[in-house]
């Protein structure tokens, strides 16, 4: 009999061997956690679809960004869930808005040791729900956005936050907000750009996070998951406006597009694990399908081996435990 001289498997028949040519490895460091904190409350509240994440208080959000630091994670990025909404979303840059008062908190407590990151958008503050300003016709006025976008990029930077996250996907938000960055003086400010954000079904637990007013979807804005050129097309434009990281999302359905943004892109790739990949995790591993330590990290390095330098997940804490 003709036996196999080339033999693969002699580098997987230990955990020892595999260990040393692992070839992508995860760090805590390469993480970042995403996090809700909403105006008004005493005590976190637990968020139904997504277990085990909740909307944090004031107080609450900084002990969860000093544990962020003790786990040695990259930076945690911010969501604000105020009290009250309006069209133009006026909270978004009020100095006393909850998200700009909360980065202010965190850039105090921890700025020394971790990115403190913040959502660059509108949705979460305004009564319709959408990312943008809506013109007459009812849809969203790119141009009058990206002026909003402005106004809370400076009050953000101002709040001494490190990372602002563009991610309303308007038409030439990079280029606008940096401009208006630079023209005040906030140079230093890091602009994280959603380059590639798809339209999806994966974002339903989140909306129940943010308490959103969404009615309809945002699919004249946000990527079509049917296409690829076109992400490397919004890719190319970020790159060239000034981004400083580019971002793909949801992570999982969209390997291929983080592999194409690792290869031609000249400044870190992120990609944002969403809470629909989350909590599909957790509903399987309730029902005892899947063994959810094992799959949490495996959709992680499966992201990593894709290309992805940064990686925004809520099992960022998690995961640094048992790394």
């Amino acid at each position: 009999m003709a036996f196999p001289q080339s033999r693969p498997r002699r580098l997987r028949r230990t955990p020892a061997i595999r260990r040393l040519v692992a070839q992508t490895r995860l760090h805590p460091a390469d993480l970042v956690l995403p996090v809700f904190v909403r105006e008004g409350i005493e005590e976190p509240v637990p968020i139904s679809a997504m277990p085990g994440v909740v909307q944090h208080t004031l107080d609450s959000l900084v002990e969860e960004a000093h544990r962020c630091v003790q786990a040695g994670l990259g930076g945690i990025m911010v969501f604000g869930v105020p009290i009250t909404k309006d069209a133009q979303g006026s909270g978004a840059d009020d100095p006393d808005g909850i998200l700009n008062v909360a980065l202010a908190r965190l850039v105090e407590a921890v700025g020394d040791d971790l990115v403190v990151m913040a959502d660059l958008c509108l949705d979460e503050f305004t009564d319709h729900g959408h990312c943008g300003v809506l013109g007459d016709d009812g849809s969203v006025d790119n141009d009058a956005t990206l002026e909003r976008y402005a106004a809370m990029a400076l009050a953000q930077a101002a709040t001494g936050a490190h990372v602002l996250g563009l991610s309303g996907m308007m038409d030439g938000q990079v280029a606008h907000v940096r401009a208006a960055l630079d023209a005040a003086g906030h140079t230093d400010t890091v602009l994280l750009a959603y380059a590639a954000k798809y339209t999806s079904g994966l974002y339903g637990p989140f909306r129940e996070a943010v308490q959103s007013s969404l009615v309809g979807d945002r699919g004249a804005y946000q990527q079509d998951p049917a296409n690829a050129t076109e992400a490397v097309r919004e890719l190319e434009l970020d790159i060239a406006e000034g981004a400083d990281i580019v971002m793909v999302k949801p992570a999982g359905p969209h390997l291929d597009i983080i592999a194409a943004a690792a290869a031609l892109s000249p400044v870190p790739v992120a990609a944002y694990q969403i809470s629909g990949e989350y909590s599909q995790i957790e509903a399987a591993a309730e029902r005892g399908w899947i063994d959810r330590d094992r799959v949490m990290l495996e959709s992680l390095t499966g992201i990593r081996r894709a290309g992805a330098q940064i990686v925004l997940t809520y099992y960022a804490l998690e995961a640094a435990a048992r790394l």
